[in-house]
């Protein structure tokens, strides 16, 4: 019989992060040759059936893009350092500077450009559908 932990078996709660970091680590690599970092902070299981929540820092290089993509549920954003301008499909750009924030709502087709001249950083945190992709570039 498997072993468990808290009441979870620790295989397929191994396996789960496997996939996961697997996939998030894919896009991680994928979005650090643009220019852009992200680092995984957390990521849980909410209340609310279906539903996680996930934290993520970006690091965005001077003068890159983050390519217009949506995530299937809402993002709210937190300026950590630099000036980021955001574009929400049927919105005007708005730019943010350190300890603005946003709210991009869920579906929404968006990108992020660093038109400072150093490094630009967000907390971005998602409240989304459990076992989805966490971005979902645009055509």
């Amino acid at each position: 019989m498997p072993a468990r932990l808290n009441g979870f078996l620790i295989i397929p709660a191994m396996l789960t992060t496997i996939l996961i970091v697997g996939s998030d680590a894919a896009l991680s690599a994928a979005l650090a040759q643009d220019g852009i970092k992200r680092t995984d902070l957390q990521r849980h299981e909410l209340s609310i059936a279906g539903r996680e929540v996930v934290q993520v820092r970006v690091d965005i290089a001077p003068g890159v893009l983050a390519p217009k993509h949506s995530h299937p549920g809402e993002e709210i954003v937190y300026v950590l350092e630099g000036s980021l301008e955001y574009e929400i499909e049927g919105q005007q750009p708005i730019t943010l500077k350190p300890g603005e924030v946003l709210f991009i709502p869920a579906g929404a087709i968006h990108s992020a450009k660093n038109v400072g001249t150093g490094n630009a950083a967000e907390l971005a945190t998602y409240i989304v559908e459990k076992g989805k992709p966490l971005v979902v570039p645009a055509n």
